[in-house]
């Protein structure tokens, strides 16, 4: 009985550090008020609920275990990107940053409890297999997703380069599956690719946030104005760009501001509220510009458009952002697992929320697919506002949502007697502005900008 004891009060004790070391550097030092009477009562419900299950389980339990499951589901309920990690996902997650690891290449959440593709990486097997942002990820290797968690598809869709993983997904309104044979590979992410167009317009794609992306930008425009010819404008690519570092987020915007600012946090602590501006260097890139973003827009790449947005710098071309504003920051943890815990939303130089709500285009304008005769197909897009316990928005809690199930009742019917159907490899050359409807409006944007400013002189 004394070894029960000492084993609940133990686990008692890692609970309450886990809460300490949530709330100790992020809440004032007032510990003690995060931890109050109520909480002291709760865990004593737990030590009781876990005694029950020791004595009366089945089978043997592992209290480790347990307390890791019981941690997963208090991080579960708080909102989509916050999670408890091991010392294993923790080490994944740090190989992410780093832009370098083994898997097909696609950003997934759960979306009304279904898996779902944000964005597929560009230039990745899955990209390259043509699976699309929306499509809902049903089975993975013959195995239903159902109840799966972000950690566990992750790891199954993972694994050694040149392995093969079949992943049969719902698309749209469609009422059979398609099916993806992929074969893995270390997934290199190229953050920045660029190429010189016609007429001096320079064209750069920022796949992700990495931690050399601001450099690869400058050395990218550097080689475009090689034989010293100034750009006459610029088009900055941030589709489906899933975010990264924030730091990074901040030095490219840095490199086409001169003044202003370019986010602020706010956050329940006054230790998360910053504001950061830009700084004057004199070597920033001064030419007209547009960015184009979609719905696959999201986290730090929202703040580069709302930046450059809010501060008259560049127009935003394409469709409605992602709408993750909110600040993760990791913690690591003593036995190796870590906490990423939101504890903080952008704000964009105008004080608009990014949570949410995304970043509206200037000019709206939607994706056609090449061959698709001008008649994309009905793909809904997935946003922040969509994914089930997101962080409201201000609209949001002045006129709540509710949240219905007809979706699932949908999947559930259109799942019945659905054959799989394979997909063919989606092939699309960089910077081809006759296949890019939205980079060729962009592009005739800034070429009709370049005459009416040479007539205006004139006149």
């Amino acid at each position: 009985m004394k070894k029960r004891c000492a084993v609940f009060f133990g686990v008692a004790i890692l609970i309450m550090a886990v809460l300490a070391a949530i709330a100790g550097p992020y809440i004032n030092g007032q510990v003690s008020a995060a931890l109050d009477r109520s909480i002291y009562k709760n865990l004593k419900n737990f030590t009781e609920v876990l005694d029950i299950v020791e004595k009366n389980y089945v089978e043997p339990v592992d209290a480790k275990k347990l307390l890791q499951g019981a941690i997963n589901g208090m991080i579960k309920n708080l909102d989509p990107h916050s999670s408890f990690m091991t010392p294993e996902m923790y080490k994944e997650l740090e190989l992410e940053t780093r832009g370098s690891f083994g898997g097909i290449g696609i950003e997934i959440t759960i979306h009304k409890d279904v898996l779902t593709v944000v964005s597929p990486i560009e230039d990745t097997p899955a990209f390259q297999a043509g699976v699309k942002s929306g499509d809902k990820i049903m089975m993975i290797d013959g195995k239903p997703t159902k109840d799966i968690t972000i950690m566990d598809a992750v790891k199954r869709l993972r694994g050694e380069k040149g392995t093969k993983v079949t992943i049969s997904v719902l698309r749209g309104n469609e009422a059979k599956l398609r099916e993806f044979v992929i074969t893995r590979a270390i997934i290199k992410v190229i953050s920045v690719k660029h190429k010189l167009l016609d007429g001096g317009i320079g064209y750069v794609r920022l796949s992700s946030f990495q931690d050399k992306t601001a450099d690869d930008l400058k050395k990218a425009v550097r080689e475009m104005t090689a034989k010293n010819e100034p750009l006459k404008g610029i088009v900055l690519d941030l589709r489906n760009n899933p975010g990264g570092l924030l730091n990074q987020s901040i030095e490219v915007s840095d490199l086409f501001l001169k003044s202003g600012v370019i986010v602020s946090t706010k956050g329940r602590s006054k230790g998360m509220e910053s504001k950061v501006s830009a700084r004057d260097k004199g070597d920033e890139i001064v030419a007209p510009m547009i960015v184009l973003v979609n719905e696959g827009t999201a986290s730090a790449a929202e703040i580069v458009s709302g930046a450059l947005q809010d501060n008259g710098r560049a127009l935003i071309l394409g469709a409605q952002t992602f709408g993750k504003g909110s600040v993760q920051t990791v913690i690591p943890l003593e036995d190796g697992s870590a906490l990423k815990l939101t504890t903080a939303r952008y704000y964009t130089p105008k004080g608009r929320s990014i949570q949410a709500e995304g970043i509206a285009p200037d000019v709206i304008v939607k994706y056609i697919r090449p061959g698709s005769d001008g008649e994309e197909e009905e793909q809904e897009p997935i946003r922040e506002k969509d994914l089930k316990g997101h962080i409201k928005s201000a609209q949001e809690q002045a006129r709540p949502v509710e949240e219905g199930d007809r979706e699932g009742e949908l999947l559930q019917r259109r799942m019945k007697n659905s054959a799989p159907r394979k997909e063919l490899p989606l092939k699309r050359p960089f910077g081809d502005v006759d296949a890019d409807n939205q980079l060729k409006a962009a592009v005739d944007m800034l070429k009709s900008w370049d005459i009416f400013k040479r007539n205006l002189v004139k006149n």
